[in-house]
């Protein structure tokens, strides 16, 4: 969240999972499609200039080949603490059991369940899966191309890659947790919609 806001402060709107759930089932159906390798990135993304995070991560690959004037941010961070944080927040047991019976099931488990092989309580597997990925991102994204970035490195070098002058502010530091405890505990009491608002 926290490179999110730094992206929209330089004039990046950044699309995040924040921005697909509230779109619904129609909108997620279309992340169902990625699953099913028949992409409409240019649907998805409408709007946006930039993406971070899930469920758009998990498809960097994909996402690289098809804008291939787009630069790659891979943030960084230790393995450990992120585990931590994805148990207390988006892999949290109940989250994770609650969500196959849902609309959202399917378009989750096409981004996100499958990349991890639905171990996604699995300490070792889980870590391992992160470390694989930072790798697969170094090793398939041109080195001109790519910002291997820590959110405590602050504007420097994200404006320094991105070309841009550094703003005159703090860099974000947007620690999200117990907003999205609150979201995925009231979804799970009251639905997708009743929390949303989305139509349809």
């Amino acid at each position: 969240m926290s490179l999110k806001a730094a992206l929209e402060q330089l004039g990046y709107p950044c699309y995040h999972m924040v921005e697909c759930f509230p779109r619904g089932p129609e909108h997620w159906r279309l992340w169902e499609q990625v699953g099913q390798s028949t992409p409409d990135w240019d649907a998805i993304f409408e709007g946006f200039t930039a993406t971070v995070d899930f469920p758009a991560c998990t498809s960097y690959g994909a996402l690289a080949s098809y804008y291939p004037d787009a630069k790659v941010v891979l943030t960084v961070r230790a393995p450990e603490k992120w585990y931590t944080s994805v148990q207390n927040t988006i892999f949290q047991k109940e989250w994770i059991d609650f969500l196959p019976g849902t609309d959202a099931g399917a378009y989750m488990k096409a981004t996100i369940d499958d990349y991890f092989d639905g171990r996604m309580h699995d300490r070792d597997h889980l870590v391992r899966r992160f470390n694989e990925h930072v790798s697969s991102v170094r090793e398939n994204i041109a080195p001109e191309r790519l910002l291997v970035f820590e959110v405590a490195d602050g504007w420097e070098p994200l404006c320094e890659f991105l070309e841009l002058p550094v703003p005159d502010m703090p860099f974000p530091n947007v620690n999200d947790t117990e907003a999205v405890q609150g979201i995925i505990k009231a979804i799970m009491e009251n639905g997708f919609q009743a929390v949303l608002g989305y139509k349809g």
